[in-house]
């Protein structure tokens, strides 16, 4: 593969264009992946297009578009490799080679088994020049979620907590509202707006009858003349109810957004909305994380966003499935006494601790968030 170096500083520069415009599909193109597509001739743009939409054109289909004729001897710069195989959408790699394109740049390879270096080698096989590689760390930061589901079969999970000082989550009575503060929240909303569920408990459900949508209103002013309401799509809700406590008159259903129940025994759903569902996980006494998280691939699920209590959180954590650690931390003490962050029970040397990452630290008035990996 080539290395950076070997590209030019017009590569570096257009390239990094094409993934400035794959980010304005952060929050609508779930399932698929984020992709922008710069067509370059004698220097000069002439073409730029991202996906906006599962079932929607690609990047490079809408790139094609924007250039019409001029297409024909440019350069295309994707950031992720043209798909080979016929979907909702022709393969773009044909629609490259039939527009007459002379050269192809990609970010990175796509994972996909349906693509996975033929949509590359069609395009070589017409004649047309291609190299991959080129800011190619981007390219896998801007898709973590669809290349986990494409390398590991899992949705990428992203853990959230809002902690005091002392490291506590809620009061003894379970009182939470509100540690963090209200631009803490606002980023929550955005966050969860791009994660394609939203992974909760029933004891969250009856504690707090919570909607675990995306509330519009708390965007940002720039983020609302990006995406104006209509466009939003709402995450599917899953919750973890294995002794059917969840009725249908929680607050989840008022939004017309999916709800899936999980449990191992199937509940009748006559009385339910229309949006419910419900989801099998073969066990008795607890959920099997691990077969959830491949159900949930199956399903076509990218990113997981967990909002749940010490129990879930301490499981994803002692099962090592979670990918993101988000942490915001406001400046409260809460006492011995309060509810802590995670519960491990099985962790009794600090040898065997796990050990985190801290890769971002951003504030949001007098409230920190931490952005976390595992080691």
């Amino acid at each position: 593969m080539p290395t950076t170096s070997q590209f030019s500083k017009e590569d570096q520069q257009f390239m990094q264009l094409a993934l400035e415009l794959a980010k304005q599909g952060i929050y609508t193109t779930s399932p698929n992946p984020r992709v922008g597509c710069v067509l370059v001739k004698n220097g000069e743009i002439v073409g730029k297009g991202f996906h906006a939409k599962a079932g929607k054109g690609h990047a490079e289909v809408m790139a094609l578009k924007d250039a019409g004729e001029n297409a024909k001897g440019a350069t295309a710069y994707v950031t992720l490799e043209p798909c080979s195989h016929y979907g909702r959408t022709p393969p773009c790699a044909l629609g490259l080679i039939n527009a007459g394109v002379s050269r192809v740049v990609a970010a990175m390879q796509d994972p996909n088994p349906q693509v996975a270096g033929r949509g590359l080698k069609m395009l070589a096989d017409a004649g047309i020049e291609t190299q991959v590689g080129l800011l190619s760390e981007q390219a896998e930061l801007l898709n973590r979620p669809f290349l986990m589901r494409m390398r590991q079969n899992r949705p990428f999970v992203q853990l959230k907590m809002a902690i005091s000082l002392d490291g506590r989550t809620a009061m003894a009575s379970g009182e939470s509202k509100w540690i963090s503060n209200e631009q803490s929240r606002a980023d929550v909303q955005k966050l969860r707006a791009a994660s394609c569920a939203i992974l909760s408990t029933s004891a969250t459900v009856l504690h707090d009858d919570p909607r675990l949508n995306v509330r519009y209103e708390q965007f940002p002013d720039d983020l609302k003349a990006q995406y104006p309401q209509e466009k939003l799509r709402q995450p599917v809700r899953i919750i973890l109810d294995n002794h059917h406590k969840v009725r249908p008159t929680a607050r989840l259903f008022e939004c017309d957004a999916p709800v899936w129940l999980i449990s191992s025994t199937p509940r009748d759903l006559a009385d339910y909305p229309a949006n419910c569902d419900q989801i099998i996980v073969p066990n008795h006494d607890f959920i099997d994380l691990p077969a959830l998280l491949r159900i949930l691939a199956e399903r076509q699920i990218n990113a997981l966003w967990l909002e749940a209590g010490a129990t879930l959180a301490g499981a994803f954590i002692e099962n090592k499935l979670v990918d993101e650690l988000i942490v915001y931390l406001a400046p409260k003490i809460l006492g011995d006494k309060a509810r802590g962050f995670c519960k491990l029970p099985h962790l009794t040397h600090l040898a065997d601790a796990s050990n985190w990452e801290c890769k971002q630290i951003e504030t949001f008035g007098s409230d920190i968030k931490l952005t976390y990996y595992p080691k």
